[in-house]
C-alpha cells in the first residue's frame, strides 16, 4: 500500500496562488474603468464649457468657470484644477477652446498615474 501524503493546508496554498493572480487583474480592470469614466466626464464638461463660452455676451473665462462647475459636480474638485479656456480660429471663424489637464491616480499599492488632456470646441455666436 503506497504512503498517503498529508493534504492539510493545500486549500490555503491554492487560494493564495489564485488570489495573487486575480487581485492585480481586478485592480487593473477597476483602473481602466476609472480612467474611462473620468475621461468621458471631463470631455462632456469641456464641451459644455466651450458651448457656454461661445454664446453671445460670454467669454472664455465664463466657459472655464462653467467647466470647473460641471467637473466639481460630477467628480472630485481636484480634477477641475487644470482648466483653461481661450479664443481660437476654427475653419476661419472665431471659436472657444476649453482644455482640461487631468491626472488620474493609480489604484492599489502603486503604479503610474494616468495623465491626459481633453479639449472642447465651439464656434462663437455672432452678435
Amino acid at each position: 500500500m503506497p504512503a498517503r501524503r498529508d493534504q492539510r493546508g493545500a486549500a490555503v496554498v491554492d487560494f493564495v496562488l489564485v488570489l495573487v493572480l486575480l487581485v492585480p487583474m481586478f485592480l487593473g480592470v477597476l483602473q481602466v474603468a476609472l480612467v474611462l469614466f473620468v475621461r468621458n466626464t471631463i470631455t462632456a464638461a469641456a464641451s459644455e464649457g466651450a458651448r457656454y463660452a461661445a454664446t453671445s455676451g460670454r467669454g472664455p473665462a465664463d466657459g472655464a468657470a462653467r467647466t470647473r462647475s460641471q467637473i466639481g459636480g460630477a467628480l472630485a474638485g481636484r480634477y477641475a484644477q487644470g482648466v483653461s479656456a481661450h479664443e481660437v480660429t476654427l475653419d476661419g471663424g472665431r471659436a472657444v477652446e476649453v482644455t482640461v489637464h487631468v491626472v488620474v491616480p493609480a489604484l492599489g499599492l502603486g503604479g503610474p498615474s494616468v495623465a491626459f488632456d481633453v479639449s472642447g470646441h465651439a464656434v462663437e455666436e455672432e452678435q
